[in-house]
């Protein structure tokens, strides 16, 4: 088939990868979000898909929306069987998803119908899933409700971030994607409706959904820190300003200290929360670099009764 593939972000990268090697397929085009400001210089930057793309000698369409009229010309004049779309960024109105005679498939991060939005990845951590997976599927108009295709599965390890998950998912999902676009090709694949039951929403993780809660228990806190790393971070405060938690254990054998309580030895620091303690390992203080956090800790002068969070 003649693909146009959607997708933005590192994580679209392997999938991209994938169709560009494939021996029965096209990637005529790819779209991506616009150019945005990054680093210090706040200098506009290609997103990683668009390098990729660049780089393979694909042409890269990049509307500020994908309504905007000359994109559908385009769209229209290169006329795909199909668009593959992983992470691209926007909402795909009903004049674009007309014009692939198979539709627009996408490559999601979860075991649909559970977790359905932006973040599914950190939201099956923060919930203590322990599978999870991806999905290709049909994209209609609603949130990630159309026919599934195919998905693969992926155990939830323990020491997990969402960074880590991701990856494995990214990897994984872009054979699904493949294979996807193989079995729609030569009809050896159905789309099957989503049961109504099982579904769950996965909205994007704001700032303050990152902030940690030291009275809930230490399996929370856990969760939290893990599903917020590498974004949006995990975080307390600590003598009024920001501390960003970037890792962190449970501790069940010290109930000691009382929720934000901190304890600074020579190479450890805990914190109370509401069950038992966790042990900092790595922090980031406003304006620093992550640091292990028995450095930071020492750097701090830690008295005793400080607390974090308050």
């Amino acid at each position: 088939m003649k693909l146009v593939f959607a997708g933005t972000p590192e994580v679209a990268v392997p999938a991209l990868d994938a169709l560009i090697a494939s021996e029965r397929h096209e990637v005529a085009a790819v779209v991506t979000r616009p150019d945005a400001p990054a680093g210090r210089g706040r200098r506009l930057v290609a997103s990683p898909v668009a390098e990729r793309a660049e780089e393979a000698g694909i042409e890269v369409l990049k509307p500020a929306k994908p309504r905007d009229p000359d994109f559908l010309d385009r769209l229209r004049e290169i006329a795909p069987d199909c668009c593959p779309v992983v992470a691209y960024g926007a909402l795909l109105p009903r004049v674009a998803l007309d014009v692939p005679a198979r539709g627009w498939v996408n490559l999601h991060f979860s075991l649909l119908p559970a977790w359905r939005g932006a973040a599914p990845v950190q939201h099956a951590l923060m919930a203590g899933d322990e599978i999870t997976g991806a999905s290709t599927f049909l994209i209609e108009e609603g949130l990630d409700s159309g026919p599934v295709y195919g998905t693969v599965t992926e155990t939830i390890r323990p020491t997990d971030t969402s960074g880590d998950l991701l990856t494995r998912l990214a990897f994984a999902g872009s054979g699904l994607l493949a294979a996807t676009m193989d079995g729609i090709e030569d009809a050896s694949l159905k789309a099957v409706p989503q049961p109504d039951d099982g579904v769950t929403l996965a909205p994007k993780i704001t700032v303050e959904d990152a902030r940690v809660d030291w009275t809930a228990p230490a399996l929370r806190v856990d969760r939290v820190v893990r599903g917020c790393t590498p974004a949006p971070g995990a975080w307390t405060t600590f003598r009024g300003e920001r501390l960003k938690l970037v890792q962190a254990v449970p501790l069940p054998d010290r109930t000691d200290l009382a929720p934000g309580q901190l304890a600074a030895g020579k190479n450890n620091v805990y914190v109370g929360t509401g069950s038992h303690a966790v042990e900092l390992l790595w922090v980031q203080a406003q304006g620093k670099k992550p640091m292990r956090a028995a450095d930071w800790a020492r750097g701090a002068r830690i008295t005793e009764g400080e607390r974090v969070g308050d």
